[in-house]
């Protein structure tokens, strides 16, 4: 399996997939962006590409493009409480640093 949850992960996006009658899944996908040059780009999926691959992980369906495999490859998301703020945490053995705000990450 390429991606795992944890359980306040997976509890947080079943409440998503809960709200969305159309929703099969959580897809994660990899853009350029912020200072270091990689980021996570996550989003209710409606439909799956035929360059997808699916992985399920504590009866959530995760969804990633063929092509960011490598970079998302053993990583797993937490989901964590900052005081007011709530965020996924990405915890990505694959990167090798990261921008001082945690935007962004970078691969060999």
């Amino acid at each position: 399996m390429s991606l795992k949850l944890t359980e306040q992960a997976a509890n947080r996006i079943q409440h998503f997939l809960q709200q969305d009658e159309h929703a099969i899944g959580f897809r994660v996908k990899i853009k350029k962006m912020g200072c270091s040059g990689w980021g996570y780009d996550v989003s209710i999926a409606h439909h799956k590409q035929d360059d997808d691959t699916t992985f399920e992980d504590r009866g959530i369906t995760l969804i990633v493009p063929r092509q960011d495999l490598d970079k998302v490859k053993g990583t797993t998301i937490d989901y964590e409480k900052q005081g007011i703020n709530q965020i996924f945490v990405y915890k990505n053995p694959n990167a090798t640093g990261s921008c001082g705000c945690g935007e962004s990450f970078t691969t060999n």
